[in-house]
């Protein structure tokens, strides 16, 4: 998520000057400084100390180790902190680093690397009006950016946050049954990936239910019809559901054990 994240908002325009990258290793430092211009380094002494936003694109297990580094390397008390760690509540990030660094907790998505991300944004205690701008100034030049209470954000994490994967195997299965009908493979992919393209963009721009806009496609007697009523005996809506539920609820499992 950081790679995207950083790719996303360099090839927004915004210049490399000013901006760092922490990596594992100096190998994949130096193949991030080399591909994107950026400082890099594998500790945070070197740039901590005079950064104003840090971001913290690391898995939940990784975050308290990331936020003891930083306070070790010297971060300032008004640096706003943003973190994309799933299921990693403000207060515990506010606990952890000790001081009085704002800290915003944000949930985008992969697509952010094409400039088509998804980020929710949620506020902690000591963040205000002018941290929330931050965020959604540095989220919205990779995409769309809306600010919601802490309490939905495991919802938006198992919606958007997850969300591509699960089209992404909508778009695998399709494709693989457009060739099971006869088609080649690569344009049974073109079809499928702008089919799914356009049908997002309808959606979003007509202002029309996607119910509406499902039935514009679907004539009495045709061929729609038929493919849909074996969508829904294979209960693909409450499969959907269910699997937003199950991450869903191994996000609370996550944040109860970060406590």
């Amino acid at each position: 998520m950081g790679g995207a994240l950083l790719r996303g908002i360099l090839a927004s325009g915004v210049a490399p000057r000013g901006i760092w990258a922490a990596t594992k290793s100096d190998a994949s430092a130096q193949a991030i400084a080399d591909e994107l211009g950026v400082a890099t380094c594998t500790r945070y002494a070197e740039f901590a100390a005079s950064s104003d936003v840090i971001v913290l694109a690391v898995k939940p297990a990784q975050i308290d180790i990331a936020l003891r580094d930083l306070v070790a390397a010297g971060l300032p008390s008004d640096a706003l902190l943003i973190s994309v760690a799933a299921g990693v509540s403000t207060k515990h990030l506010e606990a952890q680093v000790g001081g009085d660094n704002p800290v915003i907790r944000a949930m985008p998505n992969t697509p952010c690397f094409v400039g088509q991300g998804m980020t929710a944004i949620s506020r902690g205690s000591r963040a205000t009006n002018e941290h929330l701008a931050i965020a959604e100034r540095l989220f919205g030049a990779v995409g769309r950016c809306i600010t919601i209470d802490e309490a939905q954000l495991n919802a938006v994490t198992a919606i958007s946050g997850s969300g591509p994967a699960y089209v992404y195997l909508i778009i695998e299965a399709l494709a693989d049954a457009g060739v099971r009908v006869g088609l080649p493979r690569d344009v049974a992919m073109t079809l499928v990936t702008q089919t799914v393209l356009g049908a997002a963009t309808m959606v979003q721009q007509s202002d029309r239910h996607p119910a509406a806009l499902r039935d514009d496609v679907t004539t009495p007697a045709g061929c729609t019809i038929g493919a849909l009523l074996v969508l829904e005996d294979g209960k693909i809506r409450s499969v959907l559901a269910r699997a937003v539920e199950e991450a869903r609820d191994v996000l609370v499992q996550l944040e109860r054990a970060s406590r």
